[in-house]
């Protein structure tokens, strides 16, 4: 289902291939819709899977490039979930974000927020005196259902 967050956000990033003189049309179009029903990241193999199927569909090629393009232009976030697998995240552009936690063993992401967590990012900035622009954090492990 989409929301208006998702809505503003596909709207942001065809606003902005469109800027960067890119089409906005076709496979560009299909993956930026598609990102935008995913609440976290998803990798490009389940994307490519969910654009073959719909009418017409797009092939892998294009999806790699399109996710490369987004991922260039500060669209998507990439990031590694499990074994070498790339997922890709949107990136809202009013700053908003969450952090994961990803199973070793079967790749499974829990995302989380955590306001004492970004408070401490705040706090170590300025006792470095280093304004942090950004930041992400993975906690890798094992999940219940992998640690039984």
């Amino acid at each position: 289902m989409e929301t208006e967050v998702t809505s503003r956000w596909a709207e942001h990033a065809l606003a902005t291939l469109a800027d960067a003189g890119l089409r906005r049309g076709g496979a560009r179009r299909a993956v930026v819709e598609a990102l935008s029903r995913h609440d976290c990241a998803v990798t490009a193999l389940d994307l490519d899977d969910e654009l073959r199927r719909r009418q017409p569909p797009v092939g892998r090629a294009s999806v790699y490039r399109a996710l490369e393009q987004l991922e260039q232009l500060g669209l998507v976030q990439r990031m590694e979930v499990c074994r070498g697998t790339a997922g890709y995240e949107r990136v809202d552009p009013t700053g908003h974000h969450h952090h994961h936690a990803i199973c070793r063993d079967c790749g499974r992401m829990v995302p989380f927020e955590d306001p004492s967590l970004e408070q401490a990012i705040g706090k170590l900035s300025e006792s470095l005196d280093f304004e942090i622009t950004e930041h992400d954090v993975v906690l890798r492990g094992r999940c219940e259902n992998c640690s039984n």
